[in-house]
């Protein structure tokens, strides 16, 4: 790796270059103008090369000079714009929730409302993801899955029932009720490699004590949130966690179907991203969901 020169010669160089003058560079650097003078002449025997042409007044940059500011520019200008960004978060005390879409579209946002009026002082960023994405950075992580030892403090979020919930525009044009169907008559829908992520609908009638109906339609798709929004349409049935859905079933847009609830090991988990170092805004946002998420199941 080539060896750079002083940061001081650096930094002097870039002021003197920008302001024109050593006397307003030395005024930004807070030091005096012979000061600037000699951290720009110990840069240029560092490099080997003058940076300014002194012959003229004021003085010019040479071709090495322009050469050395070009690079600068965009080194110093990264840097300024991070510092910039650190400052601005320091500031306005974010908080970031990175979570599978499923859970941020069905559970987080219609509790978001309560969550800022909880933290008017904090900001709450989120960020999304859909299965199969790698892990998005955040202060706050929520995964679903089998509980993972290894995690930190992570901690269960909501129920671990899992029972069939469906429209009851669909139930209508089946001509069923949420008391009284034929699951070998209904379209399940499922989840793209569910098997080995979600719980899918083999796994459930299994736990159920139950035969896989052999006539059953299906219609697979590739992200929960997908599945839902099926269901919500009247196109079949899909499985729920308990505490997920709780805003369709509260108005009647999905109808839970009299039966079996099944108790799944999978499920959503929550942890901070820095364990029990996290800052304490982190631990009280995680603190809030968990309570909020135990609370909704507990009903």
């Amino acid at each position: 790796m080539e060896r750079l020169p002083p940061f001081s010669g650096l930094t002097a160089f870039y002021a003197a270059a920008r302001h024109g003058t050593l006397t307003a560079a030395a005024a930004e650097l807070n030091v005096s103008q012979p000061a600037v003078s000699r951290r720009i002449a110990s840069l240029e025997e560092d490099l080997g090369c003058t940076l300014f042409d002194r012959s003229h007044k004021p003085v010019r940059m040479t071709q090495y000079g322009r050469d050395l500011l070009k690079a600068l520019h965009g080194g110093f200008g990264q840097i300024e714009a991070a510092v910039s960004q650190i400052r601005q978060k320091a500031e306005q005390r974010v908080v970031t929730i990175s979570a599978p879409s499923g859970f941020v579209g069905f559970w987080l946002i219609p509790h978001l409302g309560e969550l800022e009026d909880s933290f008017p002082e904090l900001t709450i960023r989120i960020i999304s993801r859909e299965y199969g994405e790698t892990q998005r950075p955040g202060d706050i992580l929520i995964r679903f899955g089998l509980p993972d030892d290894g995690v930190q403090g992570e901690q269960r979020l909501l129920g671990d029932d899992v029972y069939p919930v469906a429209s009851p525009l669909y139930l209508e044009r089946r001509k069923m009720s949420s008391g009284q169907y034929d699951i070998n008559q209904m379209t399940l829908l499922t989840m793209e490699a569910a098997s080995t992520h979600w719980h899918d609908w083999p796994g459930w009638f299994e736990n159920a004590g139950q035969a896989v109906p052999r006539k059953a339609r299906t219609l697979d798709f590739n992200s929960y949130a997908m599945v839902v929004n099926a269901g919500l349409a009247g196109q079949g049935v899909c499985l729920c966690w308990d505490g997920v859905l709780d805003s369709f079933l509260e108005t009647g847009a999905l109808q839970r179907l009299r039966g079996p609830a099944v108790i799944s090991a999978r499920g959503y988990f929550a942890a901070a991203r820095d364990g029990l170092a996290a800052g304490e805004d982190v631990q009280k946002i995680l603190g809030w969901i968990v309570e909020k998420g135990r609370k909704n199941t507990a009903q």
